[in-house]
């Protein structure tokens, strides 16, 4: 028997195993979270950790090299009814595959589930909640625009593009796609198994990654309070022009139904009939430029919806599926890998009584069982690093995606000053006709 996984292991880590074993107690599903460890430090050669042209650890792709990867809309599908329930289906289109195919709300879940299987130490998105009774149009709209967003992240994802898993989602056209999903993904392995370079993923990591991750990961939850209030803004921004769009409407009906009035004046009145009914038409007339005016608010606000909340959206979803990211890193890292440490110590205490106690069939059989621990400890040393490294590049995804900045700030400018520019061309051929409205001889 050989100790030398015990004498590698830090002390820090040994000594929380305990609290680690009883946490498990308390919540068993954390033992089926990914299993790499947070905790360990290393030791590296720091000419190993220059980044060099061609370490695999580095993305060099760009937002525009991104973006380009494909483009998937998803539409809404003319309801179908059921046997008892109104099933909502979508038409999923794919630039790249130039497929188009029909998919329904639980083809995602399925795809959802296979891409965390299969791909545990990456940003996997969040699918928008499921509602079994009273969908209104509203959150089937909002459900729609949430999809869009999740299938683009996954389809300009690095490694998610070019998984068979995604090929199948957006181009598969035959029956029971779920089935067809998870026969593909059998026997495969998540992407740890099946990386070449997963054994020497710490060959490749900063000697500083753990304060890289800590750093980053504090830079990110800024960013991501900062876009979300920022979301809330240009929804508020976005929901005004909609709602100005209606008072506009509303204010040139008034208008009108005031310049329709048949209501005849009295005989007190009638010196002044010609002015009034002459008013009365100039009013009515008013309703045209208030219905392009309010026209030109609500086509402001739909574009802001699409053109700047929705990329916001978009944006926070991916910093949300990092933090989401981190936190599965954590969790399940530490939750197993302290598990397994407490463990081992239970075993070489173990060993320690029976050799003392003159027990050779217990030090036997304890000897082969310490040996099997030393190799899941080891495994989970490996799946760590790689962990780590696909969290290193997780995050240079994120920081490639920053430039969306000036993409939504574009966006913004453009629409706000389209939009006044053509609501202020409607304004000026107005001024006219209100210049006739007052004209007469008591008129200034």
């Amino acid at each position: 028997m050989t100790g030398g996984a015990m004498d590698r292991l830090p002390a820090a880590a040994v000594a929380a195993a305990t609290e680690a074993e009883a946490a498990e107690e308390q919540d068993p599903l954390a033992a089926d979270l990914p299993v790499p460890q947070v905790n360990e430090q290393r030791d590296l050669d720091p000419g190993r950790m220059q980044m060099l042209q061609g370490n695999p650890l580095l993305l060099p792709h760009s937002l525009q090299e991104l973006l380009a990867k494909d483009t998937v809309q998803v539409a809404l599908v003319p309801e179908r009814k059921g046997l008892f329930l109104k099933h909502v289906e979508y038409e999923v289109s794919s630039q790249r595959f130039g497929a188009s195919v029909s998919r329904r709300y639980n083809d995602f879940v399925v795809f959802h589930d296979l891409l965390l299987q299969k791909f545990p130490y990456r940003m996997v998105p969040a699918l928008p909640p499921k509602k079994m009774l009273g969908a209104d149009r509203e959150f089937i709209e909002a459900r729609r625009r949430a999809l869009k967003r999740f299938i683009n992240l996954v389809a300009r994802h690095p490694p998610f593009s070019e998984d068979v898993v995604l090929k199948l989602f957006l181009s598969f056209s035959g029956p029971d796609v779920q089935s067809k999903l998870k026969e593909s993904a059998q026997c495969m392995g998540d992407e740890f198994t099946n990386c070449k370079l997963a054994t020497r993923a710490k060959d490749f990591l900063p000697a500083d990654i753990q304060t890289q991750f800590a750093v980053s990961r504090e830079l990110i939850r800024n960013v991501y309070n900062s876009f979300y209030k920022l979301r809330d803004r240009a929804e508020r921004i976005a929901s005004r022009a909609i709602d100005n769009a209606a008072d506009l409407l509303i204010f040139g009906k008034e208008l009108s139904a005031l310049g329709s009035d048949t209501t005849p004046l009295p005989s007190w009145a009638a010196l002044h009939s010609s002015t009034w009914g002459s008013l009365k038409q100039a009013l009515k007339g008013l309703s045209v430029e208030f219905a392009l005016l309010a026209d030109k608010a609500a086509q402001q606000g739909k574009k802001e919806e699409n053109d700047v909340v929705e990329k916001l959206n978009l944006f926070l979803d991916l910093l949300q599926s990092y933090k989401d990211l981190c936190e599965r890193h954590e969790k399940g890292v530490l939750h197993k890998h302290q598990r397994a440490l407490h463990k081992y110590s239970l075993m070489r205490r173990q060993m320690s009584a029976a050799v003392h106690g003159q027990q050779p069939e217990a030090v036997q059989q304890l000897e082969s069982r310490i040996v099997e621990q030393e190799s899941t400890i080891q495994t989970m040393e490996l799946r760590h690093a790689f962990s780590l490294y696909c969290l290193h590049q997780e995050t240079q995804l994120v920081h490639a995606h920053l430039p969306l900045t000036s993409h939504i700030l574009g966006a913004f400018v453009n629409s706000q000053i389209q939009g006044h520019k053509e609501m202020s061309k409607v304004w000026d051929d107005l001024k006219p006709k209100l210049h006739c409205l007052f004209a007469g001889p008591n008129s200034t």
